[in-house]
C-alpha cells in the first residue's frame, strides 16, 4: 500500500472477525465439546475506514466491546485482519510489526511495560538496548523527559513502590525514548485520581505538540478527549458512527444548556416553554433550556425583563451527555444497520 504522506494512518474497509467455540453447561458439555465442539462467528470490526494525518490528537470512543482495543491491536501489529488494508507511517503493522515498533511508542492502562521489581530507570536504560539508542542521544533524550515528566525522584524507586499515577508517567517516557512518530494510548487514565488525570492529559498533549507526535487514544473517560485531542471518531458495534472534531462535535449535538442567574431580588419567575428549573435558591436560580424550543437568547432577555441580575453564566453539558446521545440515536438505528 503506498502511504498518503499527510496520514500517518491509513484504514481502509478493516474488518476483523473472531471464531468463538461455544459448548453446553457442566461437566457432560466439556465432554461433548472435546469431540463436536460448535463455534459462531463474532464480528469485531465491520469495514471500517478512517485516515489520521501526522500530528493529529485523535480520541477513539466506544462502549464496551465496541471495537477500539481490536483496531489499536491491528494498527500496531498485534492482531491481522480478516479483510481490509492498514497503512501506519509507511509499514503493513501485520507484516512489519518489528520496523513499525522503532517508529511507534505505547501504553495499555491496565498492561505495563515497565519491570515490577526493578527501579524505572533501569527499565528506561534496558529499552534504550532493545531501541537500539545511541547512548548520548539516549542519555539527552532520557534527561529531557525526566525533567518534563518530573520524575527524577522516581528514577531509584522500584515500579511496585510507585503510586499509580507515578507509573504512569514513567510508562509515557518509556514510550516515548525512541521519540515516536506515533503514540497508542489505551485507556492511559484508568483507574487515576482527578489531580493525576489532569497531569497526564497535559503531558500527553504538550508532548504531541512539542515533537510533532501522532497521537490516537482510546478511553471511556470524556476529559481525556476533552483535554488531549482535537477529533473524536465514535465507534459502536464495529462500525463507525462519528468522526468529528471536538469542538464541531459539542456544537452539533448540544440541544440543551444550563444557565445559571445570579440576581438582585430574591426570586426570579421564569416560565417559557422548553425551560426547566433545576435549582431555585435565594438569589440563585440555574435553569436547563432546550435550545430546539427556545434560544437561550430569549431565556436571558425574559431574565432581565423579570428581575435586575448580577451575573449570568450559560454553559455547555458535559461531553459524556453528548456521547451518551450518539450512542443513544445509534441504538434507535440499529435494526437499519444490521447486515
Amino acid at each position: 500500500m503506498k502511504k498518503n504522506n499527510d496520514n500517518a494512518v491509513s484504514v481502509t474497509n478493516l474488518t476483523k472477525t473472531f471464531i468463538v467455540r461455544e459448548r453446553e453447561p457442566g461437566f457432560l458439555g466439556a465432554v461433548k465439546g472435546l469431540f463436536s465442539a460448535k463455534t459462531r462467528e463474532v464480528r469485531a470490526l465491520e469495514g471500517i475506514s478512517l485516515d489520521i494525518k501526522q500530528g493529529e490528537r485523535v480520541a477513539f470512543v466506544g462502549p464496551n466491546g465496541a471495537g477500539k482495543s481490536t483496531t489499536i491491536k491491528i494498527l500496531t501489529g498485534i492482531l491481522h485482519p480478516t479483510a481490509g488494508e492498514a497503512n501506519v507511517l509507511g509499514f503493513v503493522p501485520w507484516k512489519d510489526r518489528t520496523k513499525l515498533g522503532y517508529h511507534i511508542g505505547t501504553v495499555f492502562g491496565q498492561r505495563s511495560q515497565l519491570w515490577y521489581h526493578l527501579p524505572a530507570g533501569d527499565t528506561f536504560d534496558l529499552l534504550s538496548k532493545v531501541y537500539e539508542l545511541d547512548p548520548e542521544v539516549y542519555r539527552k533524550r532520557r534527561a529531557e523527559l525526566v525533567e518534563a515528566f518530573d520524575i527524577g525522584d522516581l528514577l531509584g524507586r522500584a515500579v511496585r513502590q510507585l503510586s499509580l499515577g507515578q507509573r504512569m508517567r514513567c510508562e509515557l517516557v518509556a514510550s516515548l525514548l525512541h521519540r515516536p512518530h506515533m503514540l497508542f494510548l489505551d485507556e492511559p487514565t484508568i483507574g487515576l485520581d482527578v489531580t493525576a488525570k489532569a497531569i497526564i492529559r497535559d503531558l500527553v498533549r504538550d508532548t504531541s505538540l512539542r515533537d510533532g507526535s501522532t497521537v490516537l487514544l482510546t478511553s471511556h473517560d470524556t476529559g481525556d478527549m476533552e483535554r488531549v485531542c482535537d477529533r473524536v471518531i465514535v465507534i459502536n458495534h464495529g462500525r463507525l458512527l462519528l468522526d468529528k472534531p471536538v469542538g464541531e462535535l459539542r456544537r452539533g449535538y448540544i440541544r440543551r444548556k444550563m444557565v445559571t442567574l445570579a440576581t438582585v431580588e430574591e426570586k426570579i419567575d421564569l416560565t417559557l416553554p422548553g425551560v426547566e428549573v433545576i435549582e431555585s435558591k435565594p438569589y440563585r436560580t440555574v435553569v436547563e433550556v432546550d435550545v430546539t424550543v427556545t434560544p437561550v437568547e430569549a431565556v436571558m432577555q425574559a431574565a432581565m425583563k423579570a428581575s435586575r441580575l448580577h451575573d449570568i453564566t450559560v454553559e455547555d453539558p458535559p461531553m459524556e451527555e453528548i456521547i451518551k446521545t450518539i450512542y443513544a440515536e445509534a441504538r434507535e438505528k440499529e435494526p437499519a444497520l444490521a447486515p
